[in-house]
């Protein structure tokens, strides 16, 4: 659980910290990493659910960019996580381009901003897991939320 400025949404938990549950002697480097990588996925998860709950609209698929986009590994358990594909772009760094199709558009070298868009290209990544394998690391990300709310709510209670 990488609270480690608090729970933001949906829980709001300034005083939630960071926790790593579930150590066995065959923990490894490769489990926390992953464990790190998987906690992205359920976070967007939870932000996810409660936008759509908020909104009431469905959400056909997820658009991605930046550094993490990058790790096809996490780009795939997030399609399986939120059950929706994610659509990543050639160029991970939109920003970046943004600035420069803006230019491009200026100087000519493309004609409209559908002719700017024509050019990119984007990697989807489908869902693969089942609903029921989903509930089930959804439960399992919810009882690690759980006992970082437990600490967050002892420390309240000034039983350390």
């Amino acid at each position: 659980m990488p609270a480690f400025v608090g729970l933001g949404s949906p829980h709001w938990e300034p005083a939630a910290r960071g926790t790593i549950t579930g150590l066995t002697r065959g923990t490894n480097r490769a489990h926390l990493v992953r464990a790190a990588l998987e906690s992205i996925a359920f976070g967007s998860r939870e932000v996810l659910d409660a936008m759509i709950g908020a909104a009431g609209l469905s959400v056909p698929s997820l658009r991605v960019d930046g550094g993490g986009a990058s790790n096809d590994w996490l780009m795939q358990f997030q399609a399986d996580m939120l059950g929706v594909p994610v659509e990543r772009p050639d160029n991970v760094e939109t920003t970046a381009l943004g600035a420069a199709a803006l230019a491009g558009l200026s100087l000519g070298v493309w004609t409209s901003l559908d002719e700017f868009v024509a050019t990119r290209r984007h990697m989807v990544f489908a869902p693969r897991a089942s609903e029921e394998e989903r509930a089930s690391r959804m439960k399992g990300w919810q009882r690690a939320v759980e006992a970082a709310l437990f600490w967050a709510r002892r420390g309240e209670e000034g039983d350390r």
